[in-house]
């Protein structure tokens, strides 16, 4: 163009001016920019203008000869990116341009920009940095801070995803300084007008300053939607930490150390299946980057419930101190493993599950040798499948686990009796010549203690009453009890087993006779034959009064009848009393028929109301 050659002709002996633009050389669309040209004092006109456009021409002149022009401010967009020129004039000249001012302008979808394999690096690595597009060819890379780097490259065609692709061999990194980057890109017709920036990228350069301590508050193991805090624990001069989870392509959170103090707080509030992972922590100071910090494995929970397992303890979730004791987990539902963890912690490495055809259910055992005190607790198990470790199922009911030590065993008794009928009343009592503090009452095959204070007699024995209410066929079962030192962590020795009993469970009603008669003499045999017309796997035989368990017998199926023989040999006048016979099924062994008619036994030299059939007494 001809006046360009004019400029540079009459520019010859005046100082080129500078150029200048505000706020910055890169803007967004739409942003406001002000450009500036400085000459000579004697400058009585400026001329701005972008190369390869002749109509962009500005001009400014000063209300007075100055050295400095400021061009009004525009609102740009695209297509005012590109290459800026000033000069200006003196009364007698014409100065030569300025040097050249580069205007980017960013706007459109923003890029994105990964570290690969990862972006955490070992100081002295090298990392490749991968820029994407949907739209433009080519990138530009830039590394922020007080060193600020650029690399621009062609992109590569990535026709299966339908995008474009350029990859940045950066390093070596080190340790001394923080690596944060971020990428444009733009079509190779228009090197001025960008795209919006990717998000920024951060290497986080494991070094070799101490490394922080991270924790989980308050725990690792996290129900869904509930909240969870992660602490990073560093050196006092750290003045960031960073907190990256595994597999992401940026760190999950930066922060400043709180004060006063060296640790940051990382805080979840609504803890989801995306927040499920293994996180570490870094921390930067002005000596450089930490080691990184060993692994917080973040486990949420709650996520199958469909898959809920039971928890069960074998033989039952007290034992001897030094013993054994195997935890069974269940669940109706197929998982690929089972976990057991202690006071919401992992206790154990993960079990295999088994599939058992006879139940159609998956379990899997865990044995705990040699117990100690400090096996003591509550206990929970869950489920999960291989491809998502952090992700559990709804915990199964929790499970007290208590040693028991060599203290003796209470008492435990019922004043109703061992067999009960429906709508009575329960109360079982834990009883001590020791002075427990309190007393345990547990259920077999259920998970649960139940504690109550023991209350001093004036006949100087420790008790406690547990009122268990009107009897329901739930109520069935063998109970023990424990006495407890609340100083102590061990449990007493059990209590011997109590059998509670259900009556008129079963349609049945049996019938009791006595060989060879009801009055025998002290020294001879007596037998008590229990019968039922319909199927009884087993007689129960109960003496009223009797402080002891009732006696059971398999029965044989004879003549016709299902029937049992208690047999007595040289009976005493102790075995004088009424009895009653019932029946039950091995598949509910604590479930009862209907009581037979009362029958008395009488040894003689004892005196003793006898019972007919008809319940009627005789003297």
């Amino acid at each position: 163009m001809p006046w360009v050659l004019t400029v540079h002709f009459l520019a010859e002996k005046l100082p080129k001016p500078i150029l200048s633009v505000q706020p910055d050389s890169m803007v967004s669309v739409q942003t406001k920019v002000t450009f500036f040209c400085e000459g000579t004092k004697g400058a009585t006109k400026y001329k701005l203008y972008k190369e390869g456009d002749s109509y962009s021409h500005r001009t400014q002149i000063p209300k007075k000869p100055g050295e400095k022009a400021e061009f009004p401010s525009l609102n740009v967009n695209q297509q005012h990116a590109g290459q800026y020129h000033c000069y200006y004039y003196t009364r007698k000249k014409t100065s030569e341009k300025s040097d050249t001012l580069e205007l980017v302008v960013t706007a459109h979808s923003k890029p994105r920009l990964s570290a690969q394999p990862s972006l955490v690096v070992t100081s002295g690595g090298n990392v490749t940095l991968q820029c994407v597009s949907n739209h433009y060819d080519t990138f530009v890379l830039i590394k922020e801070g007080q060193k600020k780097l650029s690399w621009r490259q062609d992109s590569q065609r990535n026709n299966y995803a339908g995008n474009f692709q350029a990859s940045f061999s950066v390093g070596p990194v080190t340790s001394s300084q923080r690596w944060i980057f971020i990428c444009y890109s733009h079509d190779r017709n228009s090197p001025w007008a960008w795209s919006y920036p990717s998000d920024p990228l951060e290497l986080l350069v494991s070094g070799t300053l101490q490394k922080p301590i991270i924790k989980a508050e308050p725990s690792s193991v996290i129900a869904s939607r509930s909240s969870t805090t992660i602490w990073c624990q560093g050196t006092r001069d750290a003045e960031i930490y960073v907190l990256h989870k595994e597999g992401r392509q940026k760190p999950w959170g930066t922060q400043t150390p709180e004060e006063p103090g060296n640790k940051a707080k990382f805080s979840i509030h609504d803890v989801t299946k995306e927040h499920a992972g293994q996180y570490r922590c870094y921390c930067y100071s002005s000596a450089g980057w930490s080691e990184r910090s060993d692994t917080l494995e973040l486990v949420v929970t709650g996520i199958y419930y469909y898959t809920k397992p039971s928890l069960s303890a074998l033989p039952r979730p007290v034992v001897t101190s030094g013993g054994s004791m195997s935890l069974l987990c269940v669940s109706q539902y197929q998982c690929d493993k089972f976990i057991l963890t202690k006071e919401d912690e992992k206790f154990s490495s993960s079990v295999d599950v088994q599939y058992i055809p006879s139940t159609a259910q998956y379990q899997a055992l865990f044995t705990i040798e040699h117990m100690t005190p400090n096996h003591t607790g509550t206990f929970r198990c869950y489920g999960y499948y291989k491809d998502t470790p952090q992700l559990w199922s709804v915990p199964s009911d929790p499970l007290e686990v208590h040693i028991s030590g060599m203290s003796r065993k209470p008492s435990l008794l019922t004043h109703q009796g061992h067999i009960l009928d429906p709508g009575m009343s329960l109360t079982l009592q834990c009883s001590s010549d020791i002075n427990y503090d309190r007393f345990a009452l547990y259920k077999e095959e259920k998970a649960d203690f139940t504690e109550h204070s023991s209350q001093r007699t004036q006949a100087n024995l420790f008790l406690a009453n547990f009122t268990l209410g009107y009897v329901r066929h739930d109520m069935r079962g063998q109970y023990r009890c424990y006495g407890v030192h609340n100083l102590s962590s061990e449990w007493s020795a059990s209590s011997d087993p109590l059998d509670i009993l259900i009556s008129e469970y079963l349609g049945v009603t049996p019938s009791l006779s006595v060989k060879p008669n009801s009055t025998v003499h002290s020294g001879e045999n007596v037998t008590l034959l229990c019968q039922s017309t319909y199927r009884v796997d087993t007689f129960i035989l109960s003496k009223e009064g009797a402080a002891h368990q009732p006696l059971r017998l398999k029965s044989k199926f004879q003549a016709q009848q299902y029937q049992a023989e208690f047999s007595m040999s040289a009976v005493t006048s102790s075995l004088t009393g009424t009895y009653r016979c019932y029946g039950s099924q091995d598949t509910s062994l604590y479930l009862l028929s209907h009581a037979s008619a009362p029958v008395g036994l009488i040894v003689s030299g004892e005196v003793i109301l006898t019972f007919h059939s008809d319940s009627q007494s005789t003297p």
